[in-house]
């Protein structure tokens, strides 16, 4: 692993757990010589996380849309800024250049990006972990309704180990270390998409 993508909101929330937490995994992937890629912007816990990384000589990749850069502030003091044409270019890009994936605490757009991270590690498009940074309990219930889903055979138990869950930014960056995708035959190929 050498990039980890983290989705996370561009606002700092409620409470200063979720900042704090962003600057404590922006740590952690500095202590284990890992670079960041997010969405570039310079405000929110986003922000946090990769003046975390540059503050510690680390390395901090941002792709933005181009409507987004001026809206959310892109961060001008970057390793790269990757400005593209459209959220689908932001996403896959983000995507290429990520060997993982962490969610922080954020709203629609982190929600949306993990997922739709972890859709494709279910059907085999990528086998890069997909993890959630669950700071005081915020993904608790999400992590109740995944198991509902699982519970109502809306997604199969086999895939429960595609998604990570830790409290503390150290232990997810460890499971991330010796993460194996499962692996199950899948009800369609690639080819066929």
């Amino acid at each position: 692993m050498k990039r980890i993508c983290v989705y996370c909101g561009s606002s700092r929330g409620r409470r200063p757990e979720y900042e704090q937490a962003a600057r404590q995994l922006g740590e952690a992937l500095l202590e284990r010589e890992l670079g960041l890629i997010y969405g570039g912007a310079s405000v929110g816990i986003m922000g946090a996380v990769a003046d975390t990384l540059l503050a510690g000589g680390g390395e901090a990749i941002g792709v933005i849309p181009e409507a987004l850069a001026i809206k959310e502030v892109a961060h001008e003091h970057l390793s790269e800024q990757h400005i593209v044409a459209t959220m689908h270019e932001r996403k896959a890009l983000m995507a290429d250049l990520a060997d993982g994936f962490i969610a922080l605490p954020g709203g629609w757009g982190t929600l949306e990006e993990i997922f739709e991270a972890l859709t494709w590690a279910q059907l085999g498009f990528h086998e890069k972990p997909c993890g959630l940074l669950n700071v005081a309990g915020y993904y608790d219930q999400l992590a109740a309704f995944l198991e509902q889903a699982f519970d109502e055979q809306f997604v199969r138990p086999v895939y429960r180990e595609l998604l990570l869950l830790a409290e503390q930014p150290a232990e997810l960056l460890e499971r991330f270390a010796t993460y194996e995708a499962p692996r199950v035959k899948k009800w369609v190929s690639p080819v066929q998409l």
